[in-house]
């Protein structure tokens, strides 16, 4: 794709990366992804902030033929989708300089072997003038990395946050509008990126209050041109709020544990609590990620493997322990046959989640009267503490 113009003196640039399905061996990219870098031109010097992903590097080359010096390369993130174009840069560029965070200089060093004496380090507040543009930076640590810090452009109201607001989007719109579908794919990338982090980005946020921007534009997906929305949107993604939601990510070898969800579910519908349920052989891990966003409750449920947990629950647990969501309450529920250390290895791998454990409990073979008798005082449980929410 072309350079498209945001303001004067003023472009994206990138790559947009339709067949990527996976990233950081991990997380699923059902609708690609893009790698974003803009183009600052002053009136006295032009920097690049950001790079793109090196397998897209020729893009972006591409898209730089013709532009002229680059005398700064501002890396806001050290991470090789971002940061990863850079040594190439800078062989094209022998006088362009890497403007960093403190924290950046060494990661910058050591996972791309850019020369220490080719790197400015920038203070969080500092300024750099381009002659008639300004850029301020400031630093917002744990957004996803430790260095991490945006760049403000206050002449054309425009603020550069990287991961920050981003989402894993292949699409061709400069802009996101109003388009439920990139909020969608903001959500996501919130979830399985920056939910672990959901207490320093409410901090973040408030270090964004006072500053005047028309656009946010990210380093992934497009540029917000109604920034209001996705300002809301993290303001209540990363607020202490819960909704009235429970999420059953579970498995079910024999169909045991299976009716037991299909209790619960049934059961707590009928009083009025959403549920969303993931069946983990075949859930997009990110969904299940996005449904823990907002929700009050999780309950697991598992048969014994051999005698611990279902890998694929090992997994799914491992995995919510990681994100941190801001669950308030939990239950294990499942089936055993002949050995049962299921519940103390879930709780376990479950150390990080501040929750109530409104049940622990695995029941030998088919569910009878006693399991479903359980499963109604679970059912009241979480009945009662949705009602204070």
């Amino acid at each position: 794709m072309k350079p498209k113009k945001i303001a004067e003196g003023v472009q994206w640039m990138g790559a947009v990366d339709w067949d990527r399905r996976l990233f950081d061996a991990l997380i699923p990219l059902p609708d690609g992804t893009s790698y974003n870098s803009y183009l600052v031109q002053g009136s006295e010097k032009t920097a690049l902030i950001d790079t793109v992903d090196p397998d897209k590097s020729d893009v972006l080359l591409n898209q730089l033929e013709g532009v002229g010096e680059i005398d700064f390369i501002v890396s806001q993130h050290s991470e090789q989708d971002h940061s990863g174009s850079i040594p190439l840069l800078l062989e094209k560029h022998d006088q362009a300089v890497v403007i960093c965070s403190s924290k950046a200089e060494d990661l910058l060093v050591n996972h791309l072997s850019i020369p220490a004496e080719r790197i400015k380090i920038v203070e969080d507040g500092e300024e750099l003038s381009l002659g008639d543009k300004t850029l301020r930076f400031l630093y917002t640590p744990w957004v996803h990395w430790p260095e991490t810090m945006v760049t403000f452009l206050p002449e054309d109201r425009v603020l550069f946050t990287c991961d920050f607001f981003g989402s894993h989007i292949a699409m061709t719109d400069l802009y996101a509008g109003e388009d439920a579908y990139v909020m969608e794919a903001a959500k996501r990338y919130y979830a399985e990126i920056m939910m672990p982090f959901r207490k320093i980005i409410q901090k973040n946020l408030k270090k964004l209050d006072g500053l005047e921007f028309d656009f946010i534009a990210p380093s992934h997906g497009p540029v917000y041109d109604h920034p209001e929305n996705i300002l809301s949107a993290y303001e209540d993604w990363a607020s202490d709020q819960v909704s009235n939601l429970v999420v059953i990510p579970y498995i079910s070898m024999h169909g045991s544990t299976g009716n037991m969800v299909d209790y619960l579910v049934t059961e707590l519908v009928d009083r009025g609590i959403t549920v969303q349920k993931f069946e983990l052989t075949t859930t997009d891990i990110g969904k299940l990620a996005m449904a823990l966003v907002d929700a009050a409750t999780i309950v697991i449920g598992t048969p014994a493997f051999l005698v611990g947990a279902h890998p694929h629950v090992i997994s799914a647990a491992a995995l919510v322990n990681a994100l941190r969501p801001k669950l308030k309450y939990a239950a294990i529920i499942g089936s055993y046959g002949w050995g049962n250390r299921a519940v103390d290895q879930i709780s376990d791998l479950m150390s990080n989640l501040r929750v109530e454990m409104l049940a622990a409990e695995l029941f030998k073979g088919l569910p009878d009267e006693e399991t479903y008798a359980a499963l109604d005082g679970l059912v009241e449980s979480i009945e009662g503490k949705h009602a204070a929410i």
